[in-house]
């Protein structure tokens, strides 16, 4: 849909009658410079750099579509159930993506609304994360020889460099440093918040990286992400929930009737 978008504003702009400068002729058909500034300006919208390269490059594209349109105008595509169909989408998206632009614009999310659903998200966050170490081996046996040597005083932290099978944390003493349990595979989240703080499990934990034998190393109370941090996803989200409820105001007012579709 996007791409029918951009083809027909590309195709049916040039019909509009701005006075303005003429970029070029086409077969005596005028293409307009505010045409090519709309282009432009959206192209620096979006962080592009138009150079002079890419300025000709816009105006060759402008004259290959104009001239693509008038052929396509002799042969009376446009007049082709399916053109006028597809014509009434994309100018129904072109619409409809112009109105939310311009309502969000309108109707901006301020500070204040953003720091009113942090709080309320915040004081929804209750749980624990938890900061462990474990070693990885391939077999049960192994996990259960690694706990025979803890239990007689082996040192965790020289056990997890010489033997884990986890190359990201063998070299830190099997450290694999804070986490929620919803971010951890649940079997290793699950035996996690069985132990004590300095306790190591003595049965070992499958999953489907091996077997594990963990060691608690501290618990906290879940911390929120900052307010600044989450902003902008906070913003995102207010303002889907903003359109949404358009959208249904919309429809509680609109007269809307549905017909029995065609099954032909």
């Amino acid at each position: 849909m996007k791409r029918i978008v951009t083809t027909l504003l590309l195709l049916t702009c040039t019909t509009i009658n701005v006075q303005a400068a003429d970029i070029a002729t086409v077969n005596g058909k005028r293409i307009n410079q505010s045409l090519l500034d709309f282009i432009i300006k959206n192209a620096t919208d979006a962080g592009r750099k138009v150079d002079d390269d890419a300025r000709a490059n816009i105006i060759d594209k402008l004259v290959t579509n104009e001239l693509l349109d008038q052929e396509a105008l002799k042969t009376g595509i446009d007049k082709s159930t399916e053109f006028q169909a597809s014509q009434e989408l994309a100018l129904h998206e072109l619409r409809i993506n112009a109105y939310l632009k311009n309502y969000i614009k309108t109707h901006p999310i301020d500070d204040k609304a953003l720091q009113t659903e942090y709080d309320r998200q915040v004081a929804l966050i209750k749980g624990k994360d938890y900061k462990a170490s474990h070693i990885l081996v391939k077999t049960e046996d192994e996990a259960k020889a690694i706990i025979k040597k803890l239990s007689e005083g082996a040192d965790f932290a020289k056990l997890a460099h010489d033997e884990s099978l986890d190359t990201g944390s063998k070299e830190k003493g099997g450290d694999v440093g804070w986490f929620s349990p919803d971010n951890m595979v649940k079997p290793f989240s699950d035996a996690v918040a069985k132990l004590k703080k300095g306790e190591y499990s003595r049965v070992a934990t499958q999953t489907d990286y091996g077997w594990h034998v963990i060691r608690l190393e501290d618990v906290r109370d879940t911390e929120p992400p900052s307010f600044d941090a989450v902003k902008d996803e906070l913003r995102d989200s207010l303002q889907k929930q903003q359109l949404e409820k358009l959208v249904t105001d919309l429809k509680a007012t609109a007269k809307i009737k549905i017909n029995a579709p065609d099954k032909k």
